[in-house]
């Protein structure tokens, strides 16, 4: 069997059980789903990867009556998780931080396509631009994949540092931070970024750099901040929402993004092609698009740093928190991405993780 990115990719993520093979696609029609998916839905079941899940399962639920069952965790298990069940999927909806990955999941035929929600007519310029054409997955906003937060009290501001280049300076020697690409889904498009910015070979050299200045792996967003915040390290290069929260609870921290450009990364979520409950799912993905889903994932209380994202709704703003965007965006293609998203997760994992 041929494996397509996101299954090679799993291969680096520790899990517990072994990840099953058989990921043969069947017909996408309404015909092969359950009867309760063809008649009155019964329950939605979701693995989401989002800070804003919990709120939005119990927004939904009042709202609709379907009972909703969550599984949260990280995007990496939540890959694998989707890997394991194969074509006998246990999940409805999935949603998680980079399209990558959902168009690799597309790719091996294992979304459910050509659905049109109500409210798809509610996405603006952005979003319309990162919806496929097959409405395999449905973008929900938009964060940089990382920008530069670091500690005002440690840094010079006549030494920050405006491109990533900069942090190879023997100045930062042990004091850089990042996540783990195989386990955190914002840091995959981050290290994509980087390749097709410096391309792929010069992308590496970029990383093993860092990695000889010191530089300091921790699984996720939480991990990278606290080490921030203890003064482990002082300057970090995560998921700009998290940056922003920092800020926010933490003014001596600053955000800087690098005057070349930073990734771009789309929230998306997505249905099974062989969704238990085809119903639940359809009337999810379109309540998250409304009013009230959107207003859910902006509710800073339920949601934390994920609800300090950019809009791909129409009259939706950013919150106030969310102190700013990028001048220049580094769009990397979610195919080519998804593609290399095993090889080079792997090569991360061996030459930089690895010691």
């Amino acid at each position: 069997m041929i494996l397509s990115g996101w299954q090679k990719m799993v291969a680096v993520v520790v899990v517990a059980g072994p990840l099953l093979a058989g990921c043969g696609a069947a017909a996408n029609t309404s015909a092969g789903h359950s009867n309760a998916s063809a008649t009155k839905p019964a329950q939605l079941v979701l693995y989401s990867a989002q800070g804003y899940d919990q709120a939005e399962a119990t927004a939904f639920q009042k709202a609709t009556g379907i009972k909703v069952k969550l599984d949260d965790m990280s995007t990496g298990p939540l890959l694998a998780k989707v890997q394991s069940e194969g074509t006998h999927p246990q999940w409805d909806v999935i949603w998680f931080d980079g399209n990558e990955p959902m168009a690799s999941l597309a790719q091996s035929n294992m979304l459910y396509t050509g659905y049109s929600p109500a409210n798809l007519s509610r996405y603006n310029s952005l979003g319309r631009s990162l919806l496929p054409s097959n409405h395999a997955y449905f973008p929900t906003g938009v964060t940089a994949a990382a920008a530069i937060v670091y500690n005002k009290k440690a840094i010079l501001k006549s030494e920050v540092p405006h491109t990533w280049k900069a942090l190879l300076s023997s100045q930062f020697k042990g004091k850089i931070g990042m996540n783990n690409p195989a386990i955190s889904g914002p840091t995959f498009p981050f290290v994509a970024g980087i390749f097709q910015e410096f391309g792929v070979a010069g992308g590496e050299k970029f990383f093993e750099q860092l990695k000889a200045n010191g530089l300091h792996i921790y699984s996720t967003n939480g991990d990278t901040v606290q080490a921030l915040q203890s003064g482990a390290i002082d300057i970090g290069m995560i998921q700009d929402s998290a940056e922003w929260k920092l800020v926010q609870s933490d003014p001596n921290f600053g955000v800087v993004y690098p005057t070349s450009g930073v990734a771009m990364l789309p929230s998306d979520m997505a249905i099974a092609k062989n969704a238990p409950d085809l119903k639940a799912a359809e009337l999810f993905v379109n309540f998250v698009l409304g009013p009230k889903g959107q207003q859910v994932m902006q509710d800073e209380t339920a949601a934390g740093s994920d609800s300090l994202f950019d809009p791909v709704i129409k009259g939706e703003s950013a919150l106030p928190a969310r102190g700013g965007n990028p001048s220049k965006w580094i769009n990397v293609n979610p195919v080519y991405g998804g593609e290399h998203q095993a090889s080079w997760t792997q090569w991360f994992t061996t030459n930089i993780v690895g010691q």
